[in-house]
């Protein structure tokens, strides 16, 4: 018969893979004992009970996550896998967490909460109630005396100080707590000024913290009607009042930045939009201020001492045509009368030559009548032309006692409507302006 000879190294080697297979991660309580800290950074010691020990590792990348430090005769719960140190045929657990004595147990009531909470739709993002932008009033549940209350304090005078904060003492760890914590949150929702609430503590061990994984203080926090932020522990601490609330902030400090505006962010905002609002007025005005000019223009094209003056041209135009036609009369006529008084000197006769002459005066008399016929139609036209400016001119019509009273901002005023309490009104008269403020208005 065959036998196979296995060296120690072989059969340890063996062992330690059996060990390993048949021993995923497992969580063992002990005691310490023989604890080592060597300068390499891991961490040796032995974990015994009252009938059996086993020695045990803990490696330097690990150790640094510890909450605590382990000494000999500290209670401990460690999560482990079981080897064997195959130098010496010795078998041990190499240590992956290491947690006091408890907390093993609170860990695992924890996750069964956490887990029935969830089915409940406790945790669901669509219950959840938004934070208001500008706090009316911040309600803050913790210790009275706790660092918490401080941080909570110093953040709020620093970031929005106007904002008003009413405190909610309560123990925040003790049997206590957790019902105390569940009176402060109704009685902040009869206090009712608080828009917002901070259900908020100092770190601590799974134990200091439990209060806020009970099922009552997290039913509280669901059924309250005001926003609560929780910020309890540090940055690696989560409670079950963590998830229900609707909103979680890693720390105390965090929960106090978490519901106050940062005040010189929006004094940095509002200058801009001084900055910005100064600048549309600005070109607002440039624009206002191009069209007054535009419309003076017009105004001055538009006076009707320069349509006058038009008219006047046109008058002088027509008197020059007037004069140039009745000189070619003129010259006409005498043309004429040149050519019959060469035809009198040529035939002779006296009756020719009387009749001829009485022609002439009648022509001439004709020619005279049409011409003044003419000089008076003319003249009557440029009479009713310049009555008829003279009647439309607003500057004759003020040298009769009116007026024309316009607003602060240029507008004619025709109606008390236009117009109000002490406002300033211009007042334009034949010669001169008055500046009048409102004092009382009589409407018909």
């Amino acid at each position: 018969m065959d036998r196979s000879v296995l060296s120690v190294s072989e059969l340890n080697s063996a062992v330690a893979r059996l060990l390993e297979q048949e021993f995923a991660w497992v969580w063992v309580e002990g005691e310490i004992s023989n604890l080592a800290t060597p300068a390499s950074g891991h961490i040796y010691f032995t974990l015994k009970d009252a009938g059996a020990q086993v020695r045990c590792a803990m490696f330097r990348g690990r150790n640094r996550e510890l909450k605590f430090r382990p000494e000999n005769g500290s209670q401990v719960v460690v999560r482990c896998k079981v080897s064997l140190y195959q130098a010496r045929g010795d078998y041990q657990l190499i240590v992956d967490r290491m947690e006091q004595a408890g907390a093993g147990a609170l860990q695992k009531k924890f996750e069964e909460l956490k887990h029935k909470l969830a089915a409940e739709g406790l945790f669901s993002e669509a219950g959840k109630q938004g934070l208001p932008e500008v706090p009316a009033c911040i309600g803050v549940i913790t210790s009275r005396t706790g660092a918490a209350i401080r941080d909570v304090l110093s953040v709020i005078a620093r970031r929005f100080p106007s904002v008003p904060v009413k405190l909610f003492p309560v123990p925040v760890q003790g049997e206590e707590s957790a019902p105390a914590i569940c009176r402060a949150l109704e009685l902040a929702q009869q206090y009712g000024a608080c828009d917002v609430l901070l259900l908020v503590r100092g770190g601590g061990s799974l134990e200091d913290l439990w209060s806020f994984n009970e099922e009552s203080v997290a039913r509280a926090i669901f059924d309250c009607s005001i926003p609560v932020v929780s910020g309890v522990g540090h940055e690696v601490d989560i409670t079950i009042a963590d998830f229900v609330a609707d909103h979680r902030a890693a720390t105390p400090t965090a929960a106090a930045e978490a519901v106050t505006p940062d005040q010189q962010a929006w004094m940095q905002t509002l200058d801009w939009y001084q900055s910005r609002l100064q600048q549309l007025a600005d070109e607002k005005i440039s624009r206002i201020g191009e069209r007054l000019s535009w419309l003076r223009t017009r105004l001055t094209q538009q006076h009707p001492l320069a349509n006058l003056q038009r008219l006047g041209q046109r008058v002088r135009d027509i008197d020059k045509r007037m004069r140039i036609t009745m000189d070619y009369k003129i010259r006409a006529a005498n043309d004429r009368m040149q050519h019959l008084h060469t035809q009198l000197l040529s035939c002779s006769p006296a009756i020719t030559i009387r009749n001829y002459r009485h022609n002439i005066e009648r022509l001439q008399q004709q020619a005279q009548f049409h011409i003044r016929s003419a000089v008076e139609q003319r003249k009557s036209h440029l009479s009713t032309l310049a009555s008829t400016l003279n009647a439309i001119n607003p500057l004759q019509t003020l040298s009769r006692g009116y007026s024309i009273t316009s607003s602060s901002d240029g507008q004619t005023i025709t109606n008390t409507d236009s117009v109000s309490q002490d406002e300033l009104i211009n007042t334009r008269l034949h010669r001169g302006q008055l500046i009048s403020r409102i004092e009382k208005i009589i409407k018909d």
